[in-house]
């Protein structure tokens, strides 16, 4: 009994905004291990706590919240507007790729390089640094919505897309490229838990707080996801990339020996990190203007825009990607577009939460 009073005091503890500083202590404990691990090693050991997270701590969250929220015909809608948003970002990519190959006169493999490196890098890090929204009231259902369709987007349906983008270098292989499986089968085993709190919540009505103390377990159990994620993400922003020198590349201020690379990274980084979330802050604060949708609906979505790209990218790049490339563009839109996200939860928390 007085560990479940304890978890009943410490819950308000690693919920909601008290998660956000987990991101700073990430970055600082990384900072002081390179001091005597080399950068190797730390981020082998991270990259199993991430999928460790993914497995055990994100998926049984999502179906606490589930679990806690009735669906009904309100989240019906939210859902296809999310798959509208998803489907959108795509072809934005798609466009603005295009756009870009011609402006560039590119042609053949790289042409073919540059589309799908473009394209895959409008994926986002909704399951880590957007799990941060997943502790606001009123965010929970449409986030874990959001998160489970882009779960989906990239560990699926993109690599089924890039695999025939690819097909021809596909046929002079013994064994097709595959994702690992633990991120070929993460989408369905993380829609298996939304599905059974589905069944659960309309089969028996049941929520956590009907379970007692078991209710408590299940609530603090889950509620550790949050900080764990945002450690990770913290840890994930690499002390030796803060360099002035690599952001004056990224801008364009300077020349580097490929100049081609920098340019890629940096219409890459434009693309994810001001004309896809300026397009859609147009249309769904219209939607918010005219009182269509409310103001969660538009915070989740507009800050899901504004994400940054996600790191599982890396294992994308079997399928024809630019690596450095993608690398580079994973590394500072992490570092430019975190602070950004964490103010607007903050401000968004505040009137629409």
């Amino acid at each position: 009994m007085e560990m479940i009073s304890w978890m009943k005091a410490v819950l308000p503890y690693i919920s909601r905004l008290y998660t956000l500083p987990w991101i700073l202590v990430g970055f600082l404990v990384s900072m002081a291990l390179q001091c005597c691990i080399k950068q190797e090693k730390i981020d082998f050991v991270m990259k199993k706590i991430g999928l460790v997270t993914l497995y055990f701590f994100v998926a049984p969250l999502i179906f606490r919240i589930f679990l806690d929220a009735p669906i009904g015909t309100q989240e019906e809608f939210f859902f296809a507007l999310t798959v509208y948003t998803i489907v959108t970002m795509y072809l934005i990519a798609w466009i603005y790729a295009r756009y870009q190959i011609r402006k560039q006169g590119l042609s053949g493999e790289t042409a073919t390089l540059y589309l799908k490196t473009v394209i895959t890098n409008q994926g986002r890090s909704s399951a880590f640094v957007g799990g941060a929204m997943l502790a606001i009231p009123g965010w929970g259902v449409p986030a874990g919505i959001f998160m489970a369709m882009v779960g989906i987007a990239l560990f699926a349906v993109m690599p089924y897309i890039l695999y025939h983008m690819n097909k021809r270098e596909q046929k002079g292989l013994k064994e097709p490229i595959k994702l690992p499986w633990f991120l070929r089968y993460y989408p369905w085993y993380f829609s298996a838990f939304v599905i059974a709190a589905i069944i659960v919540q309309k089969t028996t009505g049941l929520s956590s707080r009907d379970m007692g103390d078991a209710g408590v377990v299940l609530r603090f159990y889950t509620a550790l996801t949050i900080p764990i994620a945002l450690y990770y993400v913290g840890s994930g922003m690499h002390p030796n990339d803060l360099k002035v020198s690599e952001l004056k590349k990224l801008i364009g201020l300077t020349q580097e020996d490929k100049v081609e690379h920098w340019q890629w990274v940096r219409q890459i980084f434009l693309l994810t990190a001001v004309y896809t979330p300026l397009i859609f802050a147009g249309i769904f604060g219209l939607m918010l203007w005219l009182k269509i949708i409310p103001g969660s609906w538009f915070a989740v979505i507009l800050i899901n825009t504004l994400l940054p790209i996600t790191s599982t990218n890396m294992f994308l790049v079997p399928y024809g990607l630019d690596k450095r490339a993608t690398a580079h563009a994973v590394t500072w839109s992490t570092l430019l577009s975190i602070p950004l996200v964490v103010v607007l939860i903050w401000v968004f928390s505040l009137y629409f939460g």
